[in-house]
């Protein structure tokens, strides 16, 4: 496998998610705080993405469609091979895991946070 720079394909990870968004907030799902882990590793020359992340409510109806959403925007990036996205609730999210530029976006839309 060619060397790749684990900083820069992260980013480019970032701004893939920051396409997505929660349907019922006008907040991507990376602002929003529902990513809470991105690691890469490499495996039989194969670059494999874990991806930790949560929902604003363990009951949320689109669970299945954000994880899908999140697995195929990470798997166009050329370097990575594999995408595993791990849906977890511990810790739980809260508004405090938004982040400041989700939080602007949040109060320009109406949202009090």
């Amino acid at each position: 496998m060619e060397n790749y720079n684990k900083e820069e394909i992260t980013q480019r990870i970032v701004g893939q998610l920051k396409h997505i968004f929660d349907p019922e907030i006008p907040v991507n799902i990376y602002d929003l705080g529902l990513i809470y882990k991105i690691d890469l590793q490499e495996k039989d020359k194969i670059l494999i993405c874990n991806i930790d992340m949560t929902l604003t409510s363990p009951g949320c109806p689109v669970a299945d469609s954000l994880v899908n959403d999140v697995n195929y925007a990470v798997k166009v990036i050329e370097e990575i091979g594999e995408v595993y996205v791990n849906l977890v609730f511990d810790p739980p999210w809260d508004k405090n895991k938004v982040t400041d530029d989700g939080k602007d976006i949040m109060l320009a839309n109406g949202f009090l946070i």
